[in-house]
Formats: structure tokens, sequence, C-alpha cells
């Protein structure tokens, strides 16, 4: 064969698909090449900067000579006894820094290498449908067979883990949860994780909980932590987020907390992988999490997505498109308008979108990204300026309507 003929290109990445994010910004640059205005509402970035405190701690390190060694030469550990002590302020939940707490370059990171450093060939891993993208895409690249669990709105997005065959609970190295959810906004209580946790110990499965959206509960509600429950340790691990809860989704930090088997064993791959995040950065983590733990004036970011919420949903729905007000997270999860107009085509959920960016300038995520379950629905996130939301719901109400759309 001629070597110019030689792919240069695993395999594995035909598993993951595309991205439908990089799709959705593909339509946002051609929007914004033909002029239109654009409103984002596609990835879930937040559009506010971390604490004036959190960026001086940053930049001050940032300066120190000492702050270019690889990371892994100081352990992490400061990180991992802030993250501690969160946790037991945020949750009651006390976790040892030393063995079971690992810093990760963001959630993600943790999420995209989990199957590598606890799955052989032949396990199976259950995972939610709808899901975040990374969850399937960190299997494929593990070569990991996925059981998929449907999510859906007459059961309140949650798994219904009795419709599960006792064959995939046998094989099953891990079950893979995200209360409050992305992309589904629902929120989970303690006597959920207490059922799940019985189950998933009938078969030594282990029970791994993103809990990204934890500072995003809306209307009183504080989502738990799945370790606030007894015995929790023995069985599961959580992944925490800086990204959203503290504004610092460009800083890539996070942490897996729970099990110390299973966080030794991230360690010892992540050790193999990377030295460990930017140091300044660690100590701006530091600083983020310290101003939530002794700050009065502190408030969580989900004060600024709740009101956001209340405006567009009212927005959404004087427009004609009657969306359920979310209890947690940073997205609305919509079903598709009825549309008054035809074109001889189905409406799916990634027509929608394509069209809706077209004529509007509006830019969501089609809810088939997250998996078979998310047809008929869209993601929105609540990411912009009230008085953009505002105009974003006007566009949106024009476009259901058939009206005449913006130029």
């Amino acid at each position: 064969m001629n070597k110019s003929n030689k792919p240069w290109r695993s395999k594995r990445l035909e598993l993951l698909g595309s991205s439908i994010f990089s799709e959705v910004a593909a339509w946002k640059h051609a929007a914004i090449s033909e002029g239109i205005d654009v409103i984002d509402l596609g990835i879930g970035s937040p559009d506010q900067p971390p604490s004036e405190r959190v960026r001086h701690v940053l930049a001050d390190a940032a300066l120190r000579s000492d702050s270019y060694a690889y990371p892994a030469i100081k352990s992490g550990q400061p990180f991992r006894e802030s993250a501690a002590a969160w946790m037991l302020h945020r949750f009651g939940v006390k976790a040892d820094s030393a063995s079971e707490i690992t810093p990760l370059l963001g959630s993600q990171d943790g999420l995209a290498h989990l199957a590598l450093a606890l799955c052989d060939e032949g396990d199976v891993v259950l995972l939610p449908n709808p899901g975040y993208p990374i969850y399937a895409a960190s299997l494929a690249l593990a070569g990991i067979q996925p059981v998929l669990m449907p999510l859906r709105e007459e059961k309140g997005y949650m798994p219904d883990l009795e419709a599960i065959p006792e064959e995939s609970w046998q094989k099953a190295k891990f079950i893979l949860l995200n209360y409050p959810n992305n992309p589904l906004s629902a929120v989970a209580d303690l006597s959920f994780f207490e059922s799940l946790l019985e189950k998933a110990r009938q078969y030594q499965v282990l029970v791994v909980h993103d809990l990204a959206y934890s500072e995003m509960g809306f209307d009183g509600c504080e989502p738990p932590s799945i370790l606030q429950v007894s015995g929790a340790f023995e069985q599961a691990v959580e992944f925490h987020s800086l990204s959203k809860s503290f504004n610092m989704a460009g800083c890539r930090i996070g942490f897996m907390v729970g099990n110390r088997k299973a966080v030794g064993a991230m360690r010892e791959l992540k050790a193999n992988i990377d030295y460990g995040i930017f140091e300044p950065v660690q100590e701006a983590g530091i600083a983020a999490l310290e101003e939530a733990m002794n700050d009065a004036r502190y408030a969580r970011a989900g004060e600024l997505y709740e009101r956001r919420r209340d405006r567009f949903v009212e927005a959404l729905r004087g427009e004609g498109w009657q969306v359920e007000l979310p209890r947690a997270t940073m997205f609305l999860w919509a079903k598709l308008p009825t549309m008054t107009w035809d074109r001889g085509m189905p409406w799916t959920s990634r027509l929608i979108s394509q069209e809706m960016l077209k004529e509007t300038g509006v830019a969501v995520v089609p809810g088939e990204a997250f998996g078979s379950e998310g047809e008929g629905y869209v993601r929105i996130a609540l990411v912009e300026s009230e008085e953009r939301l505002l105009e974003a719901a006007a566009r949106i109400g024009r476009f259901i309507r058939g009206e005449t759309m913006i130029g």
C-alpha cells in the first residue's frame, strides 16, 4: 500500500461521532459571516468572571518566578485540603484529602479518563440517555460497552433502576448519573441516592455522580451530594467542577472525591498522562473555595441564573413557547414548540436549531446531541444578560409564528 493512502486517523474517532458543539460553532460562524447578530445560548460557558479576589490571586501567583515548575512536584495537597474543607462546609461530608480526593483539569478531564482507570475488556457501564456527550465518548475511547438508561419526562427524568436487566447489573463496572442534570435540569434527592446505592451494592457496582451544578439550585433547592448518604464512600465517587459554580471554566480545575480505590486508580492514571494543574490556577481555586466558605457577602452562582430563568421563561411563554421552569443548572430543556407554519419537512431538534440560528441569530443545542432520548427537545443556556435573553425570546417568538426574521 502506498504510504500516502494510510488513514493516519484512529478508528476510535469514528465511534465518537461529530461533536455537535463544533457543528453549532460552524453554524454560528456562518451566521456571523452573513452579518447576523448572534445571541449564543448554546455552550454552557459562564459569561461572568471569577470574583476580583480570585483574579488577583491568580495574577499574583502567575507573576511569581517559582510558579513554573511541574505542578506534580508540589503534589496539589493545599488544593485537596481546601476541597475537603469545602465538602465539609457545603455538604457536611468528611473526606480525607490525601486518599479520597484528587485534583483534575476540570471534571470533564476526569470523566473522560474514568473508564480507562477503572474498566477492563468485557465490562459494561450504565449511562443515562440523554447524557452529556463525554460520558459515551469516554467509553468509546476505552473500548467499553455502554448500557443506556432512558431518562424520560414522565418519570421526572430519573432512571428506572429495576428496568435495567440483571445481566447488565452483573457486568457493569460503574453506573454514571448527573444531578442536577445537564441537559435535563432535573434534580435528585437523598432518598433516590439511597435507593441507587442500595441497588449498586447488590451487584458491587461503583456509583459515579457528576455534580458539576451543585451551586445552581433555584427556589431554595440545595442539590445534595451522594456522599451525604451513610456508607457512600464504600460505593461511590463524585466529580466537582469550579467551572460553572465559580465562573472558572477557562482555568480547567475540578476534583474527584469518594471511594479511595477508585480515586487512587484515577490518580495513578493521571500521573502517567499529565503533571497536574498549573500552580496559580490551583491557588485561584483555593481562593474561590475559601471565599464560598468564609465571605458572608458571597452569592452562589445560582442566584444570577435564577433571575435569568424567571425573566426568560416568562418571555418565552409570552411568545407562545410553553417552557418548563427548571429547578437547577444554567439550562432550559425545552420541548420543541408547535410551529404555525410548514416547510414540508419534519421538525427535528437539529433542523429547528439550524433554522433558528440561520433566521434569528439565536444559537441553541439540539437535544439529539445528548442521545436518542433527546430528540424533540433543545437545550438553551442562560449565558447572556437578561436584556439579551429577552431579545432572544422576541426573536424566537417571531420564528415560531413564521414572521419575518432579522436580516
